[in-house]
């Protein structure tokens, strides 16, 4: 499923309903939403897009999570883009994603936060920080992690990188792999068999983490062959996310061709997939191809474009665009 293929874009999104569908049967969930109990049509959705206790059915699951978005349940709103953009149940329909993204955004809640950060959603990252910072109070260690990466980089909230560090490793913590690798965090090594086990359910940004670890033989004994074997089954994975237009997995596989992680590198598809990245919205896609544009790396060097990517990226709230449009407009770049 193409869920599984970028579930690292939406850790934040713990579904808390499918718990509560695995302790009742499709038979009483399918009387309660009959009896106009949305959270009961949503959960018999899920079960039914997963074959959880029934037979798998993804166009009954798209009509029952629809009818549950109908009634303003946000996260059903979530799940049914992720429906509209797996093409299982329902005609793929990217624009229709968008919407129903968006939707799930102005919902205002901790559970759908990362939504509104997401590739063809107005990006609002001081609400994102907010709900993060809320979920994080809570012990939510994800929250903890996303809110931790958002003060390294001044996005959202004034840029506080000991702040950041203590919320990586209050992540590290609680077993969120990618926050115990992070730069300034205290190092538990635990963290490879986190990923070992991501990376064998075919999560991409696991197996990619992974490879780093075994590169430079962090927590475990250093293994070029085993680390290139990894960055290969990364930058496949990522490369179909992409290729389904998920934006966030467009900037991974660019950043491996940039590198040449377990590919041959390659600066002119980098520039490529950074464009797809930040055509679909993405902060980072948009922010490496402008340094791409201002080095002459992959592009014709043209540090006008790069002052306008820097600008935009500014303009999504991430202060590191500001710094670089403000070094071109300072050079005199127009």
């Amino acid at each position: 499923m193409l869920q599984k293929l970028f579930r690292h874009s939406v850790l934040m999104l713990c579904f808390m309903s499918v718990g509560i569908a695995s302790a009742l049967d499709a038979e009483s969930l399918e009387r309660e939403c009959n009896s106009g109990n949305a959270i009961d049509c949503f959960n018999l959705g899920i079960m039914y897009d997963e074959g959880e206790g029934v037979e798998q059915d993804y166009k009954k699951a798209a009509g029952l999570i629809q009818k549950a978005c109908n009634a303003d349940i946000a996260l059903a709103c979530y799940y049914l883009g992720l429906v509209y953009a797996k093409d299982e149940g329902v005609k793929q329909d990217y624009k229709k994603v968008a919407g129903l993204l968006q939707k799930a955004c102005n919902a205002d809640i901790i559970d759908t936060a990362i939504v509104c950060s997401d590739q063809g959603v107005k990006q609002d990252y001081k609400k994102v920080a907010r709900l993060y910072q809320k979920a994080c109070n809570a012990r939510n260690a994800d929250a903890c992690y996303y809110l931790g990466l958002m003060y390294g980089k001044g996005d959202g909230v004034k840029q506080d990188h000991k702040k950041a560090v203590e919320l990586l490793q209050k992540a590290c913590y609680a077993d969120m792999a990618p926050a115990c690798s992070d730069q300034g965090v205290k190092q538990d090594y635990k963290v490879a068999g986190l990923y070992q086990k991501a990376c064998d359910a075919d999560i991409a940004i696991a197996c990619y983490y992974l490879g780093l670890m075994y590169g430079k033989g962090d927590g475990v004994k250093q293994d070029h062959k085993k680390a290139l074997e990894l960055y290969q089954k990364a930058a496949e994975l990522f490369q179909k996310a992409c290729d389904a237009d998920i934006s966030l997995a467009c900037y991974y596989i660019g950043a491996m061709y940039y590198r040449g992680d377990g590919v041959k590198q390659d600066y002119k598809k980098a520039a490529e997939l950074f464009q797809k990245a930040c055509a679909a919205g993405n902060v980072i896609g948009c922010f490496n191809l402008g340094i791409m544009y201002d080095e002459g790396e992959g592009v014709k060097q043209d540090k006008s474009k790069a002052k306008k990517l820097f600008g935009d990226v500014c303009d999504m709230g991430n202060q590191t665009g500001c710094d670089a449009y403000r070094k071109l407009n300072e050079a005199g770049i127009h």
